[in-house]
């Protein structure tokens, strides 16, 4: 049997392709694998944020569209990378045990704290509005490209400092260009961020990769999605959510934005009630402000 796996085309997609392909060899080793890297739409427009763009459903329009024509027959995404909504007849087969969640602060070499005169680089609207509560008086603007590019501009004085997710740094072996990594009462991380999942056709047996599945992190993934999904959260929108998993519970907290501002929440309960418990709480959420009830 041979898989041929779709994936993006930078080297931390790729990478991320590869541990895939690796855990895979290990349970499956009669499989042969084949790695198909593409570009997307979401990385060949780097000149604008994207939310003008169309949003992450960029990241896997070119992905998704392999999978239905049968070029491939798996791609491997960051779930934080996934739009809210995905196509019916491409669904999550199969999840990754969770690499670390959070974001960290990135300086230039020879910086000991951020150069608040310059911007702080980040895209996304969830670290921007956090980031301005922990640096009150921070210029946050777009930093887009792969996770090199930025370190690139970084390193050339375009930034005072960056904010990227501590898993994709460690899994391109950076750690070192971590300054600091914000706990998650700090700044609540994306809903999915350090998790991989795969991707296939309906018609694909996921049995195949059932020794590949981290039960927990599906839990806390297909929960955080469900929140985010409730808020039509996307790139546009300042949401987040992060689980955990003690002892059966699922405990999940929820960041929610509006015109008044933007407010964090918890739930908690049976860990495979999840997906209801983040539905919850986002209605909830939503409902309060709907009402001015802060």
């Amino acid at each position: 049997m041979k898989l041929r796996i779709g994936t993006r085309d930078s080297k931390l997609a790729v990478v991320q392709t590869e541990l895939f392909v690796q855990a895979l060899g290990r349970v499956r080793p009669e499989i042969e694998t084949e790695i198909v890297a593409m570009k997307t739409t979401g990385d060949k427009i780097l000149d604008r944020t994207l939310d003008q763009v169309g949003g992450k459903g960029l990241f896997v329009k070119e992905l998704d569209q392999a999978l239905l024509e049968g070029h491939v027959d798996l791609t491997v995404h960051c779930v934080k990378d996934l739009p809210a909504e995905l196509n019916p007849q491409l669904p999550l087969i199969a999840f990754s045990p969770r690499e670390d969640p959070r974001d960290a602060l990135v300086l230039a070499p020879g910086m000991e704290e951020a150069d608040l005169s310059l911007p702080v680089g980040s895209a996304s609207p969830r670290r921007r509005i956090q980031l301005e509560k922990l640096f009150p008086g921070c210029r946050v603007e777009p930093a887009r490209g792969n996770v090199l590019t930025r370190l690139q501009k970084l390193d050339s004085g375009q930034y005072g400092a960056l904010v990227l997710a501590v898993a994709g740094l460690r899994r391109l072996g950076l750690e070192n260009r971590v300054s600091r990594v914000f706990a998650p009462e700090e700044m609540l991380p994306a809903a999915g961020q350090g998790i991989l999942a795969v991707q296939a056709r309906a018609d694909f047996d996921p049995s195949i990769l059932s020794p590949l599945n981290n039960n927990e992190a599906e839990l806390c993934a297909l929960a955080e999605r469900a929140f985010l999904q409730t808020l039509d959260g996307g790139c546009s929108s300042p949401v987040a959510a992060y689980a955990r998993v003690q002892q059966g519970q699922i405990v999940l907290r929820g960041l929610y934005w509006d015109e008044q501002g933007w407010e964090i929440q918890q739930t908690q309960g049976p860990a495979e009630q999840g997906p209801q418990l983040a539905r919850r709480l986002a209605l909830a959420m939503k409902e309060r402000r709907a009402l001015g009830d802060r």
